[in-house]
């Protein structure tokens, strides 16, 4: 006949070995309590990091915008963008004085860019290949609005940068 003491033994094991099962089970799965809309860390196809990817395209953008850098008296501003998240820029000048906008994309598909220059806008697409467009920006206003986004499922990032120019 089992004792009673053994019997508890025995029963203890076997709720102990449960336990263990389920919260091995639970370490090991999907936090199903985690926020839907934290982005998480995607690796592409040749297996690098979203992180990775922008800062290459990133690096590329930013080097077709040519040589001035932001110690060149010529340099006013400049930036680097997702082109998921857009551009969107209102840029302080000096009224009269002659600039050039450039902006390029790296990645995939089409870029808008559109600057509004004394109440007229200058629209253009851009291809996301890695190549600078300029826009001339002669007899400034003092202000002038810049918006860059994705057109359809374009990817990638996205540089521009101001610069004074000769008179």
């Amino acid at each position: 006949m089992t004792s009673p003491r053994r019997h508890l033994d025995t029963a203890a094991t076997t709720l102990a070995c449960a336990l263990t099962a389920v919260l091995l089970a639970g370490c090991t799965g999907s936090d199903s309590s985690s926020d839907p809309t934290t982005p998480k860390p995607t690796a592409t196809a040749t297996g690098q990091s979203r992180e990775a990817v922008d800062k290459k395209l990133g690096q590329q953008a930013e080097a077709a915008l040519d040589t001035i850098t932001p110690g060149d008296p010529a340099f006013l501003e400049s930036g680097l963008e997702r082109l998921s998240d857009g551009i969107h820029r209102e840029s302080l000048l000096t009224r009269g004085k002659s600039y050039q906008l450039s902006v390029a994309c790296a990645g995939s598909g089409q870029a808008r860019l559109s600057v509004q220059i004394k109440d007229k806008p200058t629209v253009k697409n851009l291809e996301c290949d890695g190549t600078a467009t300029h826009t001339r920006i002669q007899d400034a206003p003092s202000e002038i609005t810049i918006d860059v986004d994705a057109v359809s499922k374009a990817s990638g990032m996205v540089a521009w940068r101001i610069a004074k120019t000769a008179e």
